[in-house]
């Protein structure tokens, strides 16, 4: 009887301890696997969120019908943030502390995701692909953080060298929202405009919902400026190059980064923005939109939502691809570490995307390229790839 009840002791601390092992991985059932997402749904950025989350969506449902991933389901936890920080932090802690998220995709926002980064850090969990370029997103503890493009630093310094050789232009300016977003884009613009052969002259800042930008354009046409650097809302950016040319400002170079790389913004009536150019980590969806695999995502996103597929819709399905094959490669006993090993052994061709993806222990940016393209006759001309 003694040996029994040692017996069935020392199975019962087995068990509790095996137990035990699971529950510390957040967000992990043998079921179920929780994937969060803080998103701008409804604000100055939602035409970047809300095709982001259904091209995740679009994704995420296709495995989930085929079975899941290790025979776990995956849920897409998604809360609105607005583009307001204060949201953001609810959210954060939602999902962290209420729905147990074991990672986070495609999270919209500089301010916002390093807001995110103080709930995240101390429990480890991944915050994956989101949607801002901001170098701090892949600041220390580097672990759980994984991004998928080139800098917004990057991408303004390739813009910017791009059209100082291509036009032979010499003065340089910055129109930025005064916020970790806008901050690195102007950084960008000042801190390398001297080793580029450029002269840094003027800038402007703006509010998030600023909608009339007359008197800032023409301080800067009066400050000489050639190229103008943007880190604006969707719309502010549009209005500002509209308001340029309402104003006869034709010879200046308007550039925007990733932020501003949406379908929408160039297909704006009237040839309102053409001529506006964008330094990104990718090559606009419909410009490829002729080649096989654009094609199909173009028709199967159109078919589910009834809408037209978008670049960020692209890359909120490419971004839940990477996601799914880190989960397969993590293997069946999910944890933190199988997972960030998973993450650090993908090296495939995204035929979706056109590019290459690679991640290692020594590298958690996915894709290394950076584009520059120019908005022509209501779509986007890639003109250089760096």
């Amino acid at each position: 009887m003694k040996k029994m009840m040692t017996s069935l002791f020392a199975g019962a601390v087995a068990l509790g301890m095996a137990q035990a092992a699971v529950a510390q991985t957040q967000g992990v059932t043998d079921t179920e696997v929780v994937i969060g997402s803080v998103n701008d749904l409804s604000g100055i950025f939602a035409a970047v969120g809300v095709p982001a989350v259904n091209g995740a969506n679009l994704y995420i449902d296709k495995v989930n019908a085929a079975g899941g991933v290790h025979g776990r389901q995956i849920r897409f936890v998604v809360e609105d943030h607005a583009y307001q920080l204060p949201k953001s932090t609810q959210a954060y802690n939602k999902l962290i502390n209420r729905d147990q998220v074991f990672a986070n995709i495609l999270s919209l926002g500089t301010p916002h995701n390093l807001a995110g980064f103080q709930l995240m850090d101390p429990k480890g969990i991944f915050n994956i692909n989101p949607l801002t370029a901001a170098r701090e997103m892949l600041q220390e503890p580097i672990d759980n953080k994984f991004t998928g493009f080139s800098s917004y630093y990057d991408q303004t310094v390739a813009g910017m060298k791009y059209l100082k050789e291509t036009y032979n232009l010499t003065n340089v300016c910055t129109m930025y929202l005064p916020t970790d977003f806008g901050i690195e884009i102007s950084g960008a613009s000042k801190e390398q405009a001297e080793a580029l052969g450029l002269t840094f002259v003027s800038e402007t800042t703006h509010k998030p919902d600023e909608q009339e930008f007359v008197g800032a354009v023409q301080k800067l046409r009066a400050d000489g400026c050639q190229i103008v650097t943007m880190a604006l809302g969707v719309r502010a950016g549009i209005t500002v190059v509209g308001t340029a040319k309402q104003l006869g400002w034709t010879d200046v170079k308007f550039l925007a980064t990733s932020a501003g790389f949406l379908e929408a913004v160039a297909a704006v009536p009237g040839g309102v923005t053409d001529g506006l150019y964008a330094a990104a980590g990718w090559v606009d969806l419909h410009a490829r939109r002729d080649e096989p695999a654009p094609a199909a995502f173009i028709a199967e996103y159109e078919a589910k939502f009834g809408q037209p597929a978008t670049g960020f819709a692209m890359l909120g399905y490419t971004t839940a691809e990477t996601l799914v094959k880190a989960l397969e490669a993590a293997g069946p006993d999910l944890t933190q570490d199988s997972f960030r090993a998973g993450m650090e052994s993908l090296s495939y061709t995204s035929d979706l995307l056109g590019a290459d993806i690679a991640y290692s222990a020594d590298n958690h940016q996915g894709v290394n390229d950076i584009t520059i393209s120019v908005v022509e006759n209501g779509l986007w001309k890639l003109v250089s790839r760096q």
